[in-house]
């Protein structure tokens, strides 16, 4: 196992709370390695983080492991089945005219003012 694999499932493993849940494959191409990341649907907020920055903060920390090596490493997480994600806004777009659902996550005071602008 290479480096940025190990390092990967030793971060990963430490957040979820189902370790035995976590299985990364690694490929490696002409445009670097690619470490695809796949959890246990409960963990997937832990690893993705508030507004993504965990995920953000682990791929960092993995780009400079491949700088070590001289790689570029890449990181895709996979959404397990039967989890639940809120839609983004572009998702939503060309939904019919239904009421929107309340916003769950990445609601900012401007998202606020504009939809009680719009009602």
């Amino acid at each position: 196992m290479e480096q940025d694999q190990q390092f990967l499932e030793y971060v990963v493993k430490a957040l979820a709370d189902h370790p035995e849940d976590v299985k990364i494959t690694r490929t490696v191409d002409e445009m670097g390695v690619l470490l695809v990341l796949s959890v246990h649907k409960d963990d997937m907020g832990k690893i993705i983080g508030r507004s993504g920055q965990t995920a953000k903060a682990i791929r960092t920390v993995l780009r400079v492991v491949g700088m070590k090596n001289d790689a570029r490493v890449n990181l895709k997480i996979e959404e397990p089945e039967g989890s639940e994600r809120t839609p983004r806004r572009s998702e939503n777009a060309g939904a019919s005219a239904a009421p929107a659902e309340p916003y769950v996550r990445d609601t900012t005071v401007e998202d606020v003012i504009r939809d009680l602008k719009a009602e």
